[in-house]
């Protein structure tokens, strides 16, 4: 935590709005319980609420309109002055946020790595040919193709306590979740195996968590900036900056992790066809010291994987989901990864 000194006056009432599942309450919990330290006469309140992403379970996210079915719901009631404040899993948090809104606080990451969860084999390795196996991310999906091409994979969607039954009933023989979610929730011996960046890449923000408000409220921003982490931030913006130039949305198979190594940003990404048949991977590292340097990392990455062809990928995969219904509207590389480095409603954190 950030252990910046406020000079706004104290809150007497502060709303977090949250999806209703069992994880997004934890998360908001998690973040409630800081708040309630840091302002012991604070009355923190959670609102619960259905998004439209919780409740379309028959179709992959890269088919019913992506991330943003997750987080449209809890901006309306931060819009409508409903709530102060929502909690988010920043990988699924549109790369660009709606003019009004902006992430007040990062908070300190949690292990952003994939696990392999099973009841019966150890690893993605031991798999039979033709097991299936879940996962709701194409990011996933295509590792697993690349690595693993006998294996069977196969959509999942739900909550993380509906992915984990639909395993125990059988319908797969693993799945790939997010070992952020298990570990939050107390499941972590449910985890076989914990899978390495080199062997699975995160995507950009995973297993950390985003604090969304209205812009224009100071004294909110205020409040939360102790719950900001700053090696966090710059680690995950310059992951979002990879993502962002690249159009990433889940009709991507994008990753970009970055880490701290010996006084570095280290940034690693990589974006692939579905199939697998084509993966483009570039790396750099920085000391960057601040937010904005960290930002510039992520657009030399992405400028790299654009000079390797990845626009070409992102523009047959819009086609691919688009079809007729409109035009391509997959970024255009004018020698820049982009001409907004922060994109709409969205700067850097914090410097």
């Amino acid at each position: 935590m950030n252990s910046e000194t406020l000079s706004a006056p104290m809150p007497r009432t502060l709303v977090i709005a949250s999806r209703e599942s069992r994880l997004a309450m934890w998360q908001a919990e998690h973040v409630q319980a800081a708040l309630h330290k840091l302002y012991p006469a604070c009355d923190v309140k959670i609102v619960g609420m259905t998004t439209r992403g919780d409740q379309i379970l028959d179709r992959t996210l890269s088919k019913v309109g992506g991330k943003g079915l997750f987080v449209k719901e809890l901006e309306q009631a931060l819009a409508e002055g409903r709530a102060d404040l929502a909690v988010h899993s920043l990988k699924d948090v549109p790369m660009e946020l709606p003019e009004g809104f902006t992430l007040a606080a990062i908070m300190e990451r949690e292990d952003p790595r994939d696990a392999f969860v099973s009841n019966d084999y150890d690893s993605l390795a031991a798999l039979p040919p033709g097991s299936v196996v879940g996962t709701s991310s194409l990011r996933r999906e295509s590792m697993i193709r690349a690595r693993h091409p006998h294996l069977d994979v196969k959509p999942l969607r739900g909550n993380l306590d509906t992915r984990l039954a639909k395993l125990d009933r059988g319908d797969y023989a693993a799945i790939i979740l997010a070992a952020a979610g298990l570990k939050r929730l107390g499941l972590g011996a449910r985890i076989r195996a914990l899978i390495e960046p080199d062997d699975s890449l995160p995507a950009a923000g995973q297993g950390a968590l985003g604090i969304e408000i209205r812009t224009g409220r100071p004294e909110l921003a205020a409040w939360l900036a102790p719950l900001h982490d700053d090696a966090t931030a710059k680690a995950v913006e310059a992951e979002r900056m990879v993502s962002r130039a690249l159009g990433g949305s889940c009709t991507v198979p994008l990753a970009a992790y970055a880490q701290w190594q010996g006084g570095k940003l280290a940034l690693r990404a990589t974006i692939a066809t579905p199939d697998a048949s084509r993966v483009l991977a570039a790396q750099e590292a920085t000391a960057a010291s601040t937010v904005d340097e960290a930002v510039a990392l992520g657009r030399r990455v992405a400028d790299d994987l654009v000079a390797q062809g990845a626009l070409d990928i992102v523009r047959t995969l819009a086609d691919a989901a688009q079809g007729a219904d409109g035009p391509n509207t997959a970024p255009q590389h004018d020698g820049g990864a982009t001409n907004d480095p922060t994109g709409p409603g969205e700067g850097p954190a914090r410097a």
